[in-house]
């Protein structure tokens, strides 16, 4: 299994839970500048070992700025590339009206319950 953890005691800490064929990366704290290194080394290191099945876990994730915005857009793209999808768990209202105002929100597929969420990886066409 493999596991992604700041050490550095910085602005986000992320965790890997599996539930079958989907990966789930949940982010705990603020996806901004200083951060989106290790976002993106994590979701490279889930395509490298063939998941492309991605649910992004965001209870927990505080802030996002426009670094962040952007590191989601191009995961995204990255994902879908590799024949996988990102879809997003959660997100609180703060982070979806900024996705909106970006006129971002349309592009992901957002899921408040988990096992619903689990469940769309399955049945994509």
């Amino acid at each position: 299994m493999l596991g992604f953890h700041d050490g550095s005691g910085g602005l986000m800490k992320l965790d890997l839970q599996e539930d079958g064929a989907v990966s789930i990366l949940v982010l705990d704290g603020q996806l901004a500048v200083g951060e989106d290194e290790q976002f993106r080394e994590a979701i490279d290191t889930l395509l490298g070992s063939g998941r492309s099945n991605i649910l992004l876990d965001f209870t927990d994730l505080t802030f996002m700025d426009s670094l962040g915005i952007g590191e989601l857009v191009s995961s995204h793209r990255t994902v879908e590339r590799f024949g996988g999808s990102l879809k997003i768990l959660k997100p609180s209202k703060r982070i979806k009206d900024s996705l909106s105002l970006t006129r971002l929100l349309p592009i992901f597929e957002i899921f408040e319950d988990r096992d619903a969420a689990v469940a769309s990886f399955e049945t994509k066409s």
